[in-house]
C-alpha cells in the first residue's frame, strides 16, 4: 500500500484556480504597497504644511495666542459667563514641545474652564498646526508634581480644599445664572404659571389682563392685542409663560410662538439670505394663531425688521389672531420705531407693572423659599425685602445665592450674614428705621403737620395719611400694635387693627395708593 494519501482526490485542487487567487494576492499586494506609498506621501505632503504653518506663527507670542483663543471662545461661550469665568482669569502661560500650560485665578473658574477643554485644544492646534496635551494651573496653588495631568485630574485634587472664596465665587456664580437667564432661543417655561405668579397691588392689573386673554383668546376675546412694560425683573416674561401656558391647556389645537424680539429679527435675516422672506411672513400669518413678542423695543433702528413686522402685526390682527408684546417703555416712548409701528402697539390694552410693594416683596419671597426647599426666619425675609425693591428677580436671586452660600459652606442663614453676602450694609451704620422717621416722611409726603398725624383729628386727607403711615410703622419699622397705637394719639388695639386692614384691603383695588406707598417707603 501506498503511504502517500490522495489529498488531491479529496480536496479537488483546482490548479488553475489556485494560480488565479495566486494572481490576485499579487496583485492586492502590489496595490497595498501603491497605497502606502501613497499614505506617505499624503502625510508628508501634511508634516510640510503643518511645518509651515507653525512657521507662519513663530511670531505668536502667548498673549497672542491667548487673545486668539479667547476670541474664539466669545463666540462660543454665553457672554456673562464669558465675562465671569474667561475675561482676566485665563492666559496661556508656558509652550513645551508636548504641553500647553494655562493658568486660570480659581479653582472654581477652573471647574468651568474644563468644560470647553475639547474647544481651546482645538484652537491650539489650528493656531499652531500641533496637538498639545493641556494642563490647568491655578494662580497660588502649588503644583510641584511634575506628571501631567488632565484637566479633570486637577479639577478633583485641587477641589478637595476650596478656600472660603472659592465657595463664595460658586455661590456668586449661582446667583449670576439665575440674574442673567438665557433667553436666546426662548422656550415655553412650563413652571411658569398663574398660580405661582404672586398678585399685589402694582400688577394686578397686568395679571386681570393676561389671564383674560388666555382664558379667551383672538378676535373672541377682550384684548386680541395685549401690551405690557415695566422695567427689567418685574414679572412680564413670567406673565407671557403663564399666558402660554394656559392657552395650551385649554386650546391645545392653537400654534403658540412665544419669541424675543432679537431672535425674530435674526430668523427673518436669515431667511432673508436664502431668498425665503415670503415663508417667513407666511409662517407668521397662516401658521401661528398667538404671537408674543418679549422685548419688543430691541426691533430700534432696525428698519428691515419693522417693515415686515408692520406686515406680520396687520395681517395676524385682520385675521383675529392673538398679539403679545412686552417691552421696558411704553409704545411712545421707544426710540426708533417708526410712528406707524408705534400706532399699532397700542391699538390694544396697554399695562403697566410697577415694583412691587413691600407686603409683595415678602410673599415672593415666601414663594421662592417654598420652591428651593429653603428655611430662612421672617427677621432676614423682611430685611431683604425693605432692602430688595425694585426688582423681583433680584429679589430672588437673593434666596438663590443665600441657599447656594449656606449649603457650600455649611453655614446658617442669619441676619450678619445676609448683609455680608448680599451687600445691604447702609451708608448711614445700618440704623433702624423708627416710628417717627415713617411719620416725619408721611407727614412731608402729604404736606400736613406731624401733630395732626398724631392727633385726634378725623379729616378724611389725615386719616388716610396717619393709616399710611400705621401701615408702614408695622410693615417697614416691625413696631408692636400697641407702640403704634400709643404713637398715634393712644389708640387702642382694634383701632390700629382696623387701619391695618383697611389699607391692606384697599392697596389691592387701588393702585394709585399702592405708588403712593412705595414712594413714601423709598424716602426712608
Amino acid at each position: 500500500m501506498s503511504n502517500d494519501f490522495p489529498f488531491d482526490h479529496f480536496l479537488k485542487i483546482n490548479k488553475s484556480q489556485s494560480l488565479a487567487e495566486t494572481k490576485i494576492q499579487n496583485n492586492n499586494s502590489a496595490n497595498h504597497s501603491k497605497i502606502q506609498s501613497m499614505f506617505h506621501s499624503m502625510s508628508s505632503d501634511l508634516m510640510e504644511q503643518n511645518a509651515h504653518k507653525i512657521s507662519s506663527n513663530e511670531d505668536l507670542s502667548l498673549e497672542d495666542m491667548t487673545r486668539e483663543i479667547l476670541n474664539h471662545l466669545k463666540t462660543i461661550v454665553p457672554e456673562i459667563k464669558f465675562r465671569t469665568y474667561f475675561e482676566g482669569n485665563f492666559n496661556l502661560s508656558k509652550l513645551t514641545s508636548q504641553e500647553a500650560v494655562f493658568l486660570v485665578k480659581t479653582i472654581f473658574v477652573l471647574s468651568f474652564v474644563s468644560q470647553y477643554e475639547d474647544e481651546i485644544a482645538q484652537c491650539l492646534k489650528n493656531l499652531t498646526g500641533k496637538q498639545y496635551g493641556l494642563k490647568f494651573e491655578v494662580e497660588g496653588v502649588n503644583t510641584d508634581d511634575s506628571k501631567p495631568r488632565s484637566v479633570l485630574e486637577n479639577k478633583f485634587s485641587l477641589s478637595l480644599t476650596p478656600t472660603k472664596q472659592d465657595l463664595e465665587n460658586k455661590a456668586q456664580a449661582k446667583y449670576i445664572e439665575h440674574m442673567n437667564p438665557t433667553d436666546h432661543g426662548i422656550r415655553i417655561d412650563r413652571d411658569k404659571t398663574f398660580d405661582n405668579f404672586i398678585v399685589g397691588p402694582t400688577n394686578n392689573m397686568a395679571q386681570a389682563a393676561a389671564k383674560a386673554v388666555a382664558q379667551n383668546p383672538g378676535k373672541n376675546g377682550k384684548y386680541p392685542s395685549l401690551y405690557l412694560h415695566s422695567n427689567s425683573g418685574l414679572g412680564k416674561t413670567h406673565l407671557l409663560h403663564s399666558v402660554a401656558n394656559e392657552i395650551h391647556e385649554r386650546y391645545p389645537q392653537l400654534n403658540i410662538c412665544l419669541i424675543t424680539a432679537r431672535d425674530f429679527m435674526e430668523e427673518m435675516i436669515e431667511l432673508m439670505k436664502k431668498n425665503k422672506i415670503n415663508e417667513f411672513v407666511k409662517k407668521y400669518t397662516e401658521k401661528i394663531d398667538v404671537l408674543m413678542i418679549d422685548d419688543i423695543h430691541e426691533l430700534k433702528n432696525k428698519e428691515g425688521t419693522q417693515d415686515q413686522f408692520f406686515h406680520v402685526f396687520n395681517e395676524m390682527h385682520q385675521k383675529g389672531k392673538q398679539l403679545i408684546f412686552t417691552s421696558d417703555k411704553r409704545p411712545k416712548e421707544i426710540d426708533g420705531i417708526s410712528e406707524r409701528i408705534k400706532t399699532r402697539l397700542q391699538w390694544g390694552l396697554v399695562v403697566d407693572i410697577q415694583p412691587p410693594d413691600l407686603e409683595t416683596r415678602i410673599a415672593i419671597l415666601r414663594r421662592k423659599m417654598e420652591s428651593l426647599d429653603l428655611y430662612v426666619n421672617e427677621n432676614v425675609l423682611t430685611l431683604i425685602a425693605t432692602r430688595i425693591k425694585s426688582n423681583i428677580r433680584e429679589l430672588e436671586g437673593s434666596l438663590v445665592k443665600l441657599k447656594a452660600v449656606s449649603e457650600l459652606m455649611n453655614v446658617e442663614i442669619e441676619v450678619d450674614l445676609v448683609k455680608d453676602q448680599l451687600m445691604l450694609h447702609s451708608e448711614e451704620g445700618d440704623r433702624e428705621i423708627t416710628v417717627e422717621q415713617i411719620s416725619k416722611a408721611v407727614a412731608q409726603y402729604f404736606k400736613i403737620p406731624l401733630a395732626d398725624l398724631r392727633s385726634k383729628s378725623r379729616s378724611q386727607e389725615i386719616t388716610q395719611a396717619r393709616h399710611i403711615a400705621m401701615y408702614l410703622s408695622r410693615m417697614v419699622a416691625g413696631a408692636k400694635q400697641q407702640e403704634i397705637g400709643v404713637y398715634f394719639g393712644g389708640r387702642d388695639h382694634s383701632s390700629v387693627i382696623h387701619a391695618l386692614e383697611k389699607v391692606k384691603e384697599k392697596i389691592k383695588i387701588d393702585p394709585s395708593l399702592a405708588k403712593t406707598i412705595n414712594a413714601i417707603e423709598s424716602n426712608l
